[in-house]
């Protein structure tokens, strides 16, 4: 069983560029580069040079970080590439269907747009903390339907699809759609990652990134992991050289032992903030209901949320307001302690308002 066959035909036959040979210890004569090294050049490798077309090191340190074999992985400009690129390679404009849940991540949305491809959404269920109705999901499905994309942990709900309604859904779809789970925010939560079912599911891919659990939404890396020929496919639409010489190497370091402790310890901390947030914003009068969050933000329903922000900004606090049929919520992200003080001190001038 393989997804390979719902790829644009096009995509199916297409070759990677061929880049200019890069081997050590040679006098490269041959990538049209300059041998000038500029006072601004601090990094391991020269930036005269063109990075790697793909970043091995990089590449084979990502795998062990999210557990998978670097074959199966490709390294991309942070999790929206990978959708980007899973978008233009499985979808034929006004043909092929994207199908998201709702409330969820934008880009899913805007991808398919950007490459016209048709956009099916399906509602979650409110009332059961916006858990993903799968049967429903598979009603909405028809034979155009390439891609399923499902976040978990969501933004902007923090609700984490369950282990067998994912394998559910992996087994109805079989060969039909390829299930694109992303897992932003999968390390402030219980739940394990998917990665591990990789072998069992062809149709799974996993996407990951390194701006939120790490720290480095700046650097913009991220993976896309799935089956190995799938890999390759989207390999050969990624542009070349797409990860620069300085990102590669602060990537690197990020990944060291040190780094991945310290960013294990900022995890915990973040989430003991979530429960400490959750709990006392959860008191004010005018909050009707918070949500449960598996994620590093949770969403909070209001009696007045324009108030509320506007009250925050003054502040000099940024709150997320989603509009449309959460016009009445509001997703905090958890922020260091110090600031999460002077949230609630803004809060507290709500009382009584």
């Amino acid at each position: 069983m393989s997804i390979v066959k719902l790829a644009r035909p096009e995509i199916q036959s297409l070759h990677a560029y061929k880049a200019a040979d890069q081997v050590d210890d040679t006098v490269r004569l041959n990538a049209n580069e300059s041998p000038v090294l500029t006072a601004a050049d601090k990094f391991r490798r020269p930036l005269n040079r063109y990075p790697e077309i793909r970043p091995q090191k990089l590449q084979h340190a990502l795998a062990a970080r999210f557990g998978c074999a670097p074959e199966r992985l490709l390294v991309t400009r942070g999790s929206s590439e990978a959708i980007d690129l899973l978008v233009r390679t499985f979808c034929r404009a006004g043909k092929d269907s994207v199908l998201t849940t709702s409330p969820s991540f934008s880009m899913y949305r805007h991808y398919a747009e950007v490459q016209g491809a048709n956009i099916i959404e399906v509602a979650t269920l409110s009332e059961r903390d916006f858990a993903i109705d799968v049967d429903a999901v598979l009603r909405a499905c028809d034979a155009s339907t390439r891609l399923i994309f499902i976040c978990s942990p969501n933004n902007p709900t923090g609700t984490t699809l369950p282990r067998d309604d994912l394998e559910k859904l992996l087994k109805k779809r079989g060969e039909r759609s390829a299930i694109v789970v992303d897992e932003a925010y999968v390390e402030f939560g219980a739940a394990a990652s998917v990665v591990e079912l990789l072998a069992q599911y062809p149709n799974l891919l996993v996407l990951r990134t390194l701006s939120k659990a790490l720290g480095f939404a700046g650097a913009r890396c991220g993976a896309v992991i799935g089956d190995e020929a799938v890999v390759r496919m989207l390999d050969a639409v990624q542009a070349p050289y797409a990860l620069a010489t300085p990102v590669v190497e602060c990537v690197e370091d990020a990944l060291q032992d040190r780094q991945l402790a310290i960013a294990e310890h900022a995890v915990a901390q973040i989430v003991e903030e979530r429960e400490r947030l959750i709990d006392t914003i959860g008191r004010f009068a005018f909050v009707r209901k918070i949500w449960p969050s598996d994620a590093n933000f949770f969403l909070v329903q209001v009696d007045d949320a324009p108030t509320v922000m506007r009250r925050c900004q003054e502040h000099n606090l940024l709150l997320r307001h989603l509009g449309g049929k959460l016009a009445s919520c509001i997703r905090i992200t958890v922020g260091s302690a110090d600031e999460n003080d002077q949230l609630l001190r803004a809060l507290e001038t709500l009382r009584g308002s």
